[in-house]
């Protein structure tokens, strides 16, 4: 993330629309791996995997105390030779059971191979969230999800914006209703952009 996209974040806090729908899709993620406790599933397609949501989503579940916001990364092209954390490849959908939550990343439509499963998955009784983008937003596979958050090709924010704010909003509704106002929210995101806008370190730091 860089200095503009924070900004971006601060602007769209104020008070658009997709304060409000990032952190109802966030509240609904956070529910259901609360409720349930059967682990968070994250998957993208097989040309955009969305590992950069699946280290935020880790990083907030330790800041906030909710380590049911950690997720296991499904990868297409997931090999036995990979480390642990990406090693886990489409299979682990098919084992997917009652309790556990499926949260679907997809910039476009996905294809039917991944429809399918995910289809599968929610016979199975698993909860089924989509983020997703596209000319539309998430069509056939919003169909299917339990709860959808479309960002529409060329709208005005992009899918990798709205990761951000949905991941940082699962950890802050983690947080004691008190400590979970918009100050709280605020005060995190400026010490983000103070962190990325900060001058390098001097060699040898």
């Amino acid at each position: 993330m860089d200095a503009v996209r924070v900004a971006l974040l601060r602007e769209v806090l104020a008070g658009t629309e997709w304060l409000g729908a990032t952190r109802r899709f966030a509240g609904a993620l956070r529910g259901s791996v609360v409720a349930h406790g059967g682990g968070l599933l994250l998957v993208g397609t097989a040309e955009y995997e969305p590992w950069h949501l699946a280290a935020h989503l880790v990083d907030e579940a330790a800041w906030s105390g909710t380590p049911e916001l950690a997720p296991t990364l499904v990868r297409h092209g997931a090999r036995p030779s990979d480390p642990a954390h990406l090693a886990v490849g489409p299979g682990r959908l098919a084992a997917a059971r009652r309790g556990e939550t499926l949260l679907v990343v997809a910039d476009q439509e996905p294809g039917a191979g991944l429809l399918e499963r995910v289809h599968d998955v929610r016979r199975a009784g698993v909860t089924v969230l989509a983020l997703g983008g596209g000319e539309k937003g998430p069509g056939e596979l919003g169909a299917m999800a339990h709860e959808v958050l479309a960002v529409p090709e060329g709208g005005e924010l992009d899918l990798d914006t709205v990761q951000h704010l949905v991941s940082a909003a699962a950890g802050e509704n983690a947080v004691p209703p008190r400590a979970a106002g918009r100050g709280r929210f605020r005060e995190r995101l400026s010490r983000l952009a103070d962190q990325l806008t900060a001058p390098p370190p001097p060699a040898g730091w």
